[in-house]
């Protein structure tokens, strides 16, 4: 995952509750009609011309004597590249100029206090947090405070105090919309870029420049990989999906999400129960089918469990006593017959070349069962032999391929592979 900034809103609703709750403007408009109160974020109407003065004097003094107390009191700031502290520097004079201006004018609101991080470039969200951001903040309140005294008329030092937190909260949250809205744009960016990503592995395209991408998504590549693929739900839009990356990634160590059109395509990673950590997100799935693909060792060798995946999704509609979800390997005769090629060599390999090879004429039975509405003592009488002794050696059709020739489904998948052998014989081993 690209790097976030750290917006933690308690940290903001902390600060905040150092000043007056802020309502929206009409509200306090209409309050403030009724009430005869001044508005919020205007300063005292006793504040003379003379504590404006030395406010507009002093703003050198006070800049100063901020960027002296960022660099006593907060550690970060001076863990600092040059370049951050350069912008840091010039936020927080940009902060102490804003407020000035706006002290000088107090009929009018502080409307312009998200011009204060217009100084710093977007990219500083990444090297400094929300939280570092409302400590630089109160660094620069406790420094206008501190000089209070010397700033204002006499008389009018409590006045200039309350002016001070008044646009400060207004700045505190000024703070928590940069952050909300540098998020949401990573956050765009990022799903564009997991889209990028899912279709790569998908083909098959994997390279150094995609497993970059990958680890700036926030993939770790500790342990397994599957990928399950579906209909959405409904039209996704930015909201749902969001909610539905959170779930992915609550499920699985690592996830990326791929919304293409009305199909899901969902690759999960990690180390625990890959299969349980998919079956706990159908609910996010649309009706129909969902296919998981064969569980691979790491993402770069995803392609081959996503093609299978996808194959599955575009074959399942043929099994319809399918469960769901449902794996892909559970569908290779209906792959076979929607053109996959992986899945006719697999069910050669896995199940014609194994019986061709075997002892015990095992091919022989059972092709005859198969071939005689799958009756024990019709294949018996076909082979001369007992039906215990074409039961035994079912069974061990059994043993050899994985698949169970009494078994009404998986004898469609042995009744399949037999048909693929005949006409796709494997090659004879070579001396």
């Amino acid at each position: 995952m690209l790097p976030a900034p750290f917006v933690d809103f308690p940290q903001c609703a902390t600060y905040a509750r150092t000043v007056p709750t802020p309502t929206s403007s009409s509200t306090r408009s209409r309050r403030d009609a009724a009430s005869g109160a001044r508005p919020p974020g205007v300063t005292s109407p006793q504040v003379g011309a003379e504590t404006q003065r030395r406010v507009r004097d002093g703003a050198g003094l006070l800049a100063a004597a901020a960027m002296r107390r960022l660099d006593e009191d907060l550690q970060w700031y001076r863990a600092l590249p040059a370049e951050d502290r350069s912008w840091v520097g010039l936020v927080a004079q940009a902060g102490i100029t804003a407020f000035v201006t706006w002290f000088a004018d107090p009929t009018r609101p502080a409307h312009g206090v998200g011009d204060i991080f217009a100084a710093a470039p977007p990219e500083l969200t990444r090297s400094i947090s929300l939280q570092h951001t409302l400590q630089l903040v109160r660094v620069v309140v406790d420094v206008v405070e501190t000089h209070s005294d010397r700033l204002a008329a006499p008389g009018e030092e409590r006045e200039l105090r309350e002016a001070v937190l008044r646009y400060s909260r207004e700045v505190a949250f000024s703070a928590a919309e940069v952050y909300a809205r540098a998020a949401e744009v990573r956050g765009a960016w990022d799903a564009r870029l997991e889209a990028l990503v899912v279709d790569a592995l998908v083909r098959g395209d994997v390279d150094d420049s995609l497993r970059s991408r990958v680890s700036a998504l926030g993939w770790s590549g500790r342990g397994s990989t599957l990928v399950m693929v579906g209909t959405t739900a409904s039209t996704l839009d930015d909201v749902r999906g969001t909610d539905l990356r959170r779930a992915t990634r609550r499920a699985a160590d690592d996830a990326l999400v791929g919304i293409q059109g009305d199909r899901l395509v969902v690759f999960l990673g990690g180390e625990g129960d890959l299969r349980a950590a998919a079956t706990s997100l159908l609910p996010r799935f649309g009706p129909g089918p969902v296919v998981l693909g064969p569980v691979v060792q790491d993402l770069t060798d995803s392609a081959r469990s996503a093609r299978a995946a996808l194959a599955g999704l575009a074959a399942a509609a043929a099994w319809q006593q399918a469960p769901r979800p449902v794996l892909a390997d559970d569908l290779l005769p209906e792959r076979v017959l929607v053109g996959d090629v992986t899945a006719r060599r697999t069910l050669v390999a896995q199940a014609y070349a194994p019986l061709a090879a075997s002892q015990g004429s095992l091919l022989e039975t059972l092709s005859a069962y198969l071939g005689t509405g799958r009756s024990l003592e019709a294949a018996a009488r076909s082979l001369y032999v007992h039906p215990n002794t074409v039961r035994y050696r079912l069974k061990r059709v059994a043993d050899v391929t994985g698949w169970d020739p009494l078994d009404a489904r998986e004898s469609y998948v042995l009744q399949t592979a037999l048909a693929l052998g005949r006409l796709d014989p494997p090659a004879a081993p070579t001396l």
